[in-house]
């Protein structure tokens, strides 16, 4: 029988699939890491992308704040940040005038006994840690608003920092087109009401996979990025195996334009037609954490699946929904057609966009949800669990089988 391979949390899902089906493997394309990960981060520093910032520039500065993505990111901190602290460090900034916000955007605040998990132990003993809250309207500064309209505010720690730095990947992104650049800050260590203001903009036609300069939430993010003052960004492409293929530095949309064509290199694959079945893994952990974070699997392999079709989506989610403003709201309707009366009655709001996320694709496809979550929470979410054990190896339990399958 065919054998397909699935990322599942921290292991993998082995499922044997019926001899009858005809199979289509869609994944990041082979690319071979870096050589040397520390080496491609000193030379992505030591001669910027496009050559317009140099740290050097910022000769003068005595503070810097260091945007870094939280745990829902599989950003490798490791690598990146220790060349870019001893250059900051080399430039006269004193390692107490170096902070790193956690830039957690509107996900939940991360308790110090997690900041292990996203950085070393070395980094956690030297220098000032801090977590953004995106709802401690105390720890905003304000600073007016972006052509769309959206008002920007921002961690205050981060914005009274004299040089403003972020670090993160730039990866595929279901509306923004592309994550990086100033995204991590912009998004990362903004407040609620600017991040609300700029998702909404999902809703225009043009906020899709793989659209950059035509994109009007990726755009709106440039204009928040702009009046954040983002200086520079050390940025990370990663291939499918989460390893270090090559690394940008310097001033953010150039960081971005030479970036984006390697992301497509690596993650873009053509598709001859619509299929009617798809097992689809988010990219294991840390992307299936929860389901906010899986939702964005869902959405992906639905762009290329015929209506009607099914999608099984395997994703592990051991902290449940990722959301509690979410889990709230899609726990007062019944369906996923309330889902969208609801949503249009009171207009768009962060949290309960993910429950209209996943009922505008259900409402073009069958979705199974394999998870090691409850079978309780998965219908709270409204989320049809496969109630089947599947005909699989894996070193987990909770592995399900689809209805009809021998």
């Amino acid at each position: 029988m065919p054998i397909v391979h699935l990322p599942y949390g921290q292991t993998s899902l082995t499922i044997e699939l019926p001899e009858t089906l005809t199979l289509e493997h869609l994944s990041p394309h082979e690319t071979a890491p870096a050589p040397d990960a520390r080496q491609a981060v000193e030379q992505a520093l030591a001669a910027p992308t496009g050559g317009v910032r140099r740290l050097e520039d910022f000769a003068g500065a005595r503070s810097a704040a260091i945007a870094v993505n939280d745990k829902t990111r599989p950003v490798p901190h490791a690598e990146l940040l220790p060349p870019l602290l001893a250059r900051l460090e080399a430039l006269g900034i004193p390692r107490e005038g170096i902070t790193l916000v956690i830039a957690t955007g509107t996900h939940p605040v991360m308790p110090p006994e997690e900041y292990p998990w996203i950085l070393p132990e070395a980094i956690l003993r030297a220098y000032r840690i801090v977590c953004h809250d995106s709802q401690d309207d105390r720890a905003l500064v304000h600073l007016g608003q972006t052509p769309h309209g959206t008002p920007v505010s921002i961690n205050r720690h981060y914005w009274e920092a004299d040089l403003h730095l972020a670090v993160g990947n730039v990866e595929p992104h279901q509306f923004m087109g592309f994550s990086g650049g100033v995204k991590s800050v912009a998004i990362g260590v903004a407040g609620k009401g600017t991040i609300n203001h700029n998702h909404a903009l999902m809703q225009d036609p043009g906020a899709t996979l793989g659209s950059y300069q035509s994109n009007p939430a990726r755009q709106d993010v440039e204009e928040i990025g702009r009046l954040m003052r983002v200086d520079f960004v050390v940025n990370a492409v990663l291939n499918g195996k989460k390893q270090i293929v090559e690394v940008f530095a310097g001033e953010p949309q150039a960081v971005m334009q030479a970036a984006i064509p390697r992301v497509r290199a690596v993650y873009q694959v053509p598709v001859s037609t619509p299929y009617d079945l798809m097992l689809v893994s988010p990219g294991g952990h840390p992307k299936d954490i929860n389901v906010y974070q899986s939702q964005k699997g869902m959405a992906h392999a639905a762009l290329v699946m015929r209506p009607g079709g099914t999608l099984i989506l395997c994703a592990s989610c051991p902290e449940g929904s990722g959301s509690q403003s979410y889990e709230n709201w899609v726990n007062q309707v019944d369906s996923q057609a309330a889902v969208f009366e609801r949503f249009a009655a009171e207009g768009f709001r962060v949290g309960p966009h993910k429950a209209f996320q996943i009922a505008r694709d259900s409402a073009r496809i069958r979705v199974f949800w394999v998870t090691d979550m409850p079978d309780s929470l998965t219908q709270k979410l409204l989320l049809e669990n496969a109630a089947w054990r599947l005909r699989c190896k894996q070193r987990w339990p909770t592995c399900r089988r689809m209805p009809g399958w021998a």
